[in-house]
C-alpha cells in the first residue's frame, strides 16, 4: 500500500516537472518570436512618419526592371481622369493616407486580397445597393481567378496589394520591388486603368517602401477602421466594427475573400443610409475631400476616428 502510494505520487511529480518543461519552453520560443518581430517590424503604427522604424529598413539596391507601362487610353473628360491628378498630388507626398478629409459626408470602403471564391457575391452586392469600392488585387489571385477583376470595373477601382502578398519588410529589397510594381504593372494590364493606390500587405511598411511607393507615382492607402474580419471576428462583429467607425473621411477595411464578411454587407449599407453617408472609391475620397497636408503628416492620429488593430492582410 505505501509503496502503491510512493509510485503514485512519484508518477504526479513526474508529470508536473513534464508540464512545467513545456511551459518553459513555450515561454523561451514566445520571448524569441517577440524579440524577431521587435527587432524587423516596422508596422502601421507609427504615425505615417518614415523615421519611425525598428531597425528593419530594406537596404537599398538598384531599382529592378519589370518592363514599360501598357499603353492606357484614358478619355480626357472623363470621371477617372478627373480623379487622377488630385491622387498624384498627393502621392507626390509620399506619405501614407490613413482617412479623408471632414468636410463632406463620404466613407471609403475597401476590400482586399481578392479576387476570390466571394468575389461575385461583392460585386452582386455592390451592384444591388449602387455602392462603390476600392478594391486591391493580389496577383497570384488574378491569375487564379480569371475574369473576375474585369467583372468587379462596373463597382470598384482597384489598388496593387503585390503580387503574392508577403510580408514586405522581411524581403530583399530588389524582391520587395518586384511584388509592389509587377503587381502594379499586371492590375493595370487587366482592368486597363492606371493603377495609382497600393496597400502594403498586413499594413507593414518601411521607409524604404514609402519611398518605392512614391516613385511609383502611388499613394500608400491604410486605414483608420478595420472590420476584424481577417483575425475572425463573425458578421456580427464585422458590422459592429465597421458601423462604429462611420465617419466622415474613414477608410474601412475589408476582406472580399470572407463569406462573413460578405454576409455584413447589407446591414453596414443600411447604416451608411441611416447615417446619411455616401460610398466613394479611394480616389473620389482623395478628390472630393482630401485631408490637409497638416491631417496628412498627422497619420493615422489625424483620422476624425481611430478604430484600427492594425491586423491589415
Amino acid at each position: 500500500m505505501a509503496r502503491d502510494m510512493a509510485s503514485l505520487q512519484a508518477r504526479r511529480l513526474e508529470a508536473r516537472r513534464r508540464r512545467r518543461r513545456r511551459l518553459e519552453r513555450g515561454l523561451a520560443l514566445l520571448a524569441v518570436g517577440f524579440a524577431v518581430a521587435a527587432g524587423i517590424v516596422w508596422t502601421t503604427w507609427s504615425t505615417g512618419s518614415s523615421t519611425h522604424s525598428t531597425g528593419g529598413v530594406i537596404p537599398r539596391s538598384a531599382p529592378i526592371k519589370v518592363g514599360p507601362a501598357p499603353a492606357l487610353a484614358i478619355k480626357p473628360h472623363s470621371a477617372l481622369a478627373a480623379e487622377l491628378a488630385p491622387v498624384r498630388r498627393l502621392a507626390s507626398h509620399g506619405l501614407p493616407l490613413w482617412c479623408g478629409g471632414r468636410q463632406r459626408r463620404m466613407v471609403a470602403l475597401t476590400f482586399d486580397d481578392g479576387p476570390g471564391v466571394y468575389t461575385h457575391y461583392a460585386i452582386k452586392k455592390l451592384r444591388e445597393a449602387h455602392l462603390p469600392a476600392t478594391f486591391f488585387l493580389v496577383g497570384k489571385s488574378i491569375a487564379a481567378w480569371p475574369g473576375l477583376a474585369q467583372r468587379e470595373k462596373s463597382v470598384a477601382t482597384f489598388g496593387d496589394h503585390t503580387m503574392t502578398h508577403p510580408f514586405l519588410p522581411g524581403l530583399p529589397y530588389s524582391e520587395a520591388v518586384q511584388e509592389i510594381a509587377a503587381d502594379q504593372r499586371l492590375v493595370e494590364r487587366t482592368v486597363h486603368e492606371p493603377v495609382l493606390l497600393f496597400r502594403p500587405p498586413y499594413g507593414s511598411r518601411t521607409p524604404a517602401i514609402d519611398a518605392e511607393v512614391k516613385r511609383l507615382g502611388m499613394v500608400e492607402v491604410l486605414w483608420n477602421v478595420d472590420s476584424a474580419d481577417s483575425l475572425g471576428a463573425n458578421y456580427l462583429g464585422i458590422e459592429h466594427n465597421v458601423i462604429a467607425g462611420l465617419r466622415p473621411g474613414s477608410i474601412i477595411l475589408m476582406h472580399e475573400n470572407r463569406g462573413q464578411t460578405i454576409r455584413a454587407l447589407d446591414v453596414i449599407f443600411a447604416a451608411l443610409r441611416r447615417r446619411h453617408l455616401d460610398a466613394v472609391t479611394v480616389p473620389q475620397l482623395i478628390a472630393q475631400d482630401p485631408p490637409s497636408l497638416a491631417q496628412l503628416r498627422e497619420g493615422y492620429y489625424g483620422c476624425p476616428v481611430r478604430l484600427s488593430n492594425g491586423s491589415g492582410s
